[in-house]
């Protein structure tokens, strides 16, 4: 699979919706005149960088913490592997589940599949796995609850492709 060599409009529109999304009626507006494009330009550009692939997903981040949900655990369950692909889907489905990946196990620790379950306590989310667990079978897992958020940021890409267009206007 060959990458596409992406345009400095492109750059500059995937660095423009990296950051903060603004809260009003025509968000993708306000972003395109930040970079100097109409906003019928910037969404063509969103779409065709989605269907080459260079954005997957577009996703808004919630502080779980100022919504009433104070607790989250990652939790860790051994899945068959030829059963990952059904019962990713099933926990996937969840309400209370943002993620669900699927990783290697090591060496003591037997967890292929992980679920972020976010819940208003600890119990909540408990109660959740042990619901998850119930309709997709798989009865070994472990709940690792979050203690501290040390850190907690989305990547960067072309940071400078903003900063150019800024110190053109």
């Amino acid at each position: 699979m060959t990458l596409p060599v992406l345009t400095d409009l492109e750059k500059k529109v995937i660095a423009s919706i990296q950051g903060d999304i603004p809260i009003v009626s025509r968000p993708y507006q306000r972003l395109a005149e930040n970079i100097g494009i109409s906003e019928e330009r910037f969404i063509e550009v969103l779409q065709h960088l989605t269907e080459l692939g260079v954005i997957r997903r577009f996703g808004a981040t919630l502080r779980h913490q100022k919504s009433g949900y104070q607790a989250n655990a990652m939790t860790a369950w051994q899945v068959e592997e030829d059963r990952i692909e059904e019962v990713g889907q099933i926990m996937a489905s969840f309400r209370a589940v943002s993620h669900c990946y699927r990783r290697d196990p090591a060496d003591g620790w037997p967890y292929n599949l992980y679920t972020m379950i976010h819940g208003k306590s600890e119990a909540d989310c408990r109660e959740t796995a042990r619901k998850i667990s119930e309709k997709s079978r798989v009865e070994t897992y472990q709940l690792l609850f979050s203690r501290k958020e040390l850190k907690k940021i989305s990547m960067t890409y072309f940071p400078e492709a903003l900063s150019t267009s800024k110190n053109k206007k």
